[in-house]
């Protein structure tokens, strides 16, 4: 198993936008997106303290925050598509994720961000769903990226940090051998 430090940080590498993003990469997206929760609590649940209490990497969160985070994250996410679906192009608030990772309650357990992001995933599965391919063009304005975003360039970018992060746990698990 690698322990190369940009494997560690980019076990699927790193997002990449495709030029034209088929209606089956869409499917796929939507897929890993209403999954994810299942896939993560399946992953997290039979770790002790210790284990949730473990960086994923040298220099990074521990698999706790990493579960935080991916509450937080998701459900700014969600916000997100809600504020490009019913506004014109809106801007966007960004975050200080390694702000928030350091907050009193990414101690608490994970219980509380899994039953967040299974809500939050459910609704935003229902969302998706919903979407005509039209909608999928609507965008906001990311101040940090200085440009407007569509949804389904976010939606691919949400599937791939869906994966991103369970692969971060996974790769822990198989690297220590729990």
């Amino acid at each position: 198993m690698s322990t190369d430090i940009e494997f560690l940080k980019f076990p699927i590498g790193k997002f990449k936008l495709p030029e034209y993003i088929s209606e089956t990469q869409m499917a796929e997206a939507i897929n890993q997106i209403k999954s994810f929760p299942s896939s993560l609590f399946k992953a997290v649940s039979p770790l002790s303290v210790e284990q949730l209490n473990t960086p994923y990497r040298p220099g990074g969160w521990t698999v706790r925050q990493l579960v935080h985070h991916c509450s937080d994250s998701h459900m700014n996410a969600f916000v997100r598509f809600k504020l490009a679906l019913t506004e014109q192009n809106p801007t966007i608030k960004p975050y200080l994720e390694g702000d928030w990772a350091n907050l009193p309650d990414y101690s608490l357990p994970i219980e509380s961000s899994l039953l967040t992001i299974q809500a939050i995933h459910l609704k935003w599965g229902v969302l998706l769903d919903s979407m005509k391919p039209e909608d999928f063009k609507k965008t906001y304005f990311h101040p940090e990226k200085e440009r407007s975003q569509e949804l389904a360039e976010v939606t691919l970018m949400y599937a791939w940090h869906s994966q991103h992060h369970l692969s971060h746990v996974l790769h822990l698990i198989m690297r220590e051998n729990w």
